[in-house]
């Protein structure tokens, strides 16, 4: 799952302070001590993809996934969730890589955008998106939903400009996100003939509320950055200029944390919405855990060596 060998002593360090006396203080955490200067990523694994790019930083641990269509503000057609889908499957086996960073390419001459949804050019009458590249028209879109969602790694959305529709939606089903003070957020569906009943709708009720997300589906209206901070639908707001350096500070402190307990605690915050798929990812978490005991090892050993296995004689405090 990666490891923490780029992490900063003195932010750890500072959760551990042994004075008795100091008063208490949200600092106290060591977050602010964690270097924030921009990822530097010297991996490039994306020659073989058109409409994203794909790197690999070795020093913080992190891939990033970028959105490579600015002519179109990043709207994706069944090629680009193929390639990103292809991407993040890299990334999760990857074990170089601790988190994963969603986002888009920004070019100067073009308005900044995370993601405007499904590319309506492609967008076929026969129930889903046909841009060539499979035998029928897919909304493959669900499928990486559903695979962010069960990857066990942390997935960061970092979003300048419009995350709009379908991209919208990406960005929810990304465990945190982060934006710059010129993200812009908010549904069009229903103006065009779309909606998202899945997580584009039970997600959105649960981050921001019953009342907000039918609001934001009924009348199909953008957002700031800071009214959806507010509202509880991102994690934080940067400039623009300190962005990327927030985005490093981000992945860095979940670098220096345990994969294991974080893969855990984002399964079992996903469980309740997932049923039954959600429960058995968590529950394949705790068995993989399980492994690792005594008790475990005992039952294989046994079995290999053709005899009784002994779980009563491991010592309690091994079990």
């Amino acid at each position: 799952m990666g490891d923490s060998s780029n992490a900063d002593p003195a932010s750890m360090a500072a959760t551990r302070s042994s004075s008795k006396t100091a008063p208490p203080t949200p600092k106290r955490d060591g977050f602010h001590l964690v270097p924030s200067h921009p990822i530097t990523y010297d991996v490039d694994q994306g020659s073989g993809f058109q409409d994203i790019t794909y790197h690999v930083s070795t020093s913080d641990h992190c891939a990033r996934i970028a959105f490579n269509r600015p002519h179109v503000l990043h709207a994706f057609r069944p090629t680009t969730i193929n390639e990103v889908r292809q991407a993040l499957e890299l990334a999760q086996d990857d074990t170089r890589v601790s988190v994963i960073v969603l986002s888009s390419n920004l070019i100067e001459e073009r308005t900044p955008a995370f993601c405007a949804g499904g590319d309506q050019s492609v967008r076929s009458s026969d129930g889903g998106y046909d841009d060539g590249s499979e035998a029928a028209p897919r909304l493959r879109v669900l499928d990486l939903q559903i695979q962010m969602r069960r990857c066990f790694k942390p997935i960061v959305a970092v979003v300048r400009g419009y995350a709009i529709g379908g991209g919208h939606i990406l960005h929810m089903c990304a465990d945190l996100t982060l934006a710059g003070e010129d993200a812009v957020f908010g549904q069009v569906g229903p103006r065009m003939g779309s909606v998202d009943a899945g997580y584009g709708s039970v997600h959105l009720a649960r981050m921001v509320g019953q009342k907000k997300a039918r609001e934001i589906w009924f009348l199909c209206k953008y957002y700031s950055a800071e009214e959806a901070l507010q509202m509880g639908l991102i994690n934080g707001v940067f400039p623009n200029a300190k962005l990327e350096g927030e985005v490093g500070r981000w992945v860095r402190r979940m670098g220096m944390l345990s994969p294991t307990a974080l893969a855990v605690a984002k399964a079992a915050i996903n469980a309740d919405q997932d049923g039954s798929a959600g429960i058995s990812l968590m529950g394949g978490h705790i068995t993989r855990l399980f492994y690792m005991s005594e008790e475990a090892k005992e039952g294989r050993d046994a079995y290999l060596s053709g005899r009784p296995p002994q779980f009563r004689k491991i010592p309690q405090s091994k079990l």
